[in-house]
């Protein structure tokens, strides 16, 4: 099989099918993935085993006709994001009209105070959530909200609503659900204040605004030193503002603006909504979708989820080929009876078996003899140095119904360095304590942290 780069979207879609292949197997068919081919060497590949992956849930997405189940979140996303964006142009051209105060004059801090004033504080918002990695600052109220819909049909799920779920929790939640948020936001703000000041200049074309300010609390000077600092970037790129005198006469109720300062005025209005508003809202969305997309690309799926290990083991597993390469000289002679191994251990022939602190009641396989049992510091060091000088390979036995604390996992890490090869996890179960899936679960989260391969995990 031909192995091509997969994209975040086979991804989702292969988690898609895991969420309803976990809950909704019996309602599927899987006629068209009977045949499907195994691995030639058995070594496992990530970009290979996601391939495979990827094309047992295009088959089954096929043969089940689940493509518009799986396409339905995505579509309901952008359907909302379209609503939003359209509030936002409703609330940005209300927020400029609402600004205007009769049909002469135009109270120049008001408007900027309507329409800079939200949007920044949603931008130091946004940036002490990323900053300090706050989820309810970065991502919204919003994501929070949409991450609750595909719970609506918890107590009876439908296929559709499981592939709802799936998608959210690919698409809205981690580093990938924070940026598409993000760049939403971003959008949102970027619609509210274009359509804010689209219609300011549509008002100022057809209609003759005089610019006014005035302030109770403030001292006189306040607001004039104000615009002249906000300016001074709009002076920079060459634009026109407002000077001392033309700012000193447009206070309510001086005197009548004469053309030059109304230009002026103009010139500074949509200056500051384009260098205040919309630039650097231009800047964090551009942010937003590189890093977007680069969490997109650093996404990978938990293969150590019981659904995939087990397809790990299935589609990985090494496809045999057996032949005759020379006669069999002892051809037609009956051969001697032996009793052969049970068929579900796959114990290496040569494995070294050393156990963690097992109990005198817990019984390793008839095929195995354990060397020794690491109950204190004493054995921890004999065990060291023995498997320091192992020949074959490093068979560690745990008892499955304990709990993998920290400290065993630290003690299993310190004896799978030593070791020179690839070692081996055994999972030893006794009657009287039964092991739960969850457990079993954290045994193989144990292993992966410690290095020790899926494959290398046996429950016996």
């Amino acid at each position: 099989m031909s192995v091509k780069k997969h994209t975040f979207d086979d991804l989702v879609r292969i988690e898609q099918v895991r969420k309803i292949e976990s809950a909704k197997a019996e309602d599927l068919s899987y006629a068209s993935i009977q045949e499907l081919p195994r691995s030639a060497n058995g070594d496992f590949n990530y970009v290979d085993f996601i391939q495979r992956l990827n094309t047992r849930a295009k088959r089954l997405i096929q043969e089940n006709t689940l493509n518009d189940a799986l396409q339905q979140p995505h579509r309901q996303f952008i359907r909302a994001r379209r609503i939003c964006l359209g509030v936002a142009a409703i609330l940005g051209g209300l927020a400029a009209s609402q600004a205007v105060g009769d049909y002469s004059t135009l109270n120049i801090y008001w408007l900027l105070a309507v329409l800079l004033g939200f949007n920044l504080i949603s931008l130091l918002l946004w940036i002490s959530g990323i900053t300090l990695n706050l989820q309810s600052l970065s991502s919204g109220i919003v994501a929070q909200l949409a991450s609750w819909l595909p719970f609506r049909h918890k107590k009876d799920p439908t296929i559709a609503s499981l592939a709802s779920h799936a998608w959210w929790e690919s698409c809205l939640t981690g580093d990938v659900g924070k940026w598409r948020i993000s760049v939403l936001t971003h959008k949102f703000w970027l619609t509210y204040l274009t359509a804010g000041m689209v219609l300011l200049i549509l008002l100022m074309l057809a209609k003759q605004y005089n610019f006014i300010w005035g302030t109770t609390l403030l001292p006189d000077s306040t607001l004039p030193r104000l615009t002249q600092i906000l300016g001074t970037p709009l002076e920079a790129m060459g634009l026109k503002i407002p000077d001392d005198p033309q700012t000193v006469a447009s206070r309510i109720g001086v005197s009548k603006q004469d053309a030059e300062t109304r230009m002026a005025w103009a010139t500074f209005l949509i200056g500051a909504l384009l260098v205040y508003g919309i630039f650097p809202r231009l800047l964090v969305l551009g942010l937003s979708l590189v890093m977007q997309k680069w969490s997109e690309h650093r996404f990978k799926l938990d293969l150590y989820l019981p659904y995939y290990i087990e397809l790990r083991q299935r589609l990985m597993a090494r496809e045999v080929k057996a032949e005759v390469i020379d006669a069999d000289p002892l051809a037609g002679v009956k051969p001697a009876e032996v009793t052969l191994p049970p068929a579900n251990v796959a114990i290496p022939s040569n494995a070294q078996a050393f156990g963690i602190e097992l109990d005198q009641t817990t019984n390793w396989p008839e095929s195995v003899t354990c060397r020794l049992n690491i109950i204190d510091q004493e054995s921890h060091d004999a065990a060291i140095a023995l498997i320091k000088n192992l020949n074959g390979s490093l068979l560690l036995g745990v008892a499955a119904h304990r709990l993998p604390d920290r400290g065993v996992q630290r003690l299993i890490k310190e004896l799978v360095d030593s070791s020179n090869g690839k070692p081996w996890l055994i999972l030893l179960s006794k009657p009287s304590a039964p092991v739960t899936n969850a457990r079993e679960f954290a045994w193989f989260r144990l292993a992966e942290a410690c290095g020790i391969p899926a494959e290398h995990v046996i429950t016996q």
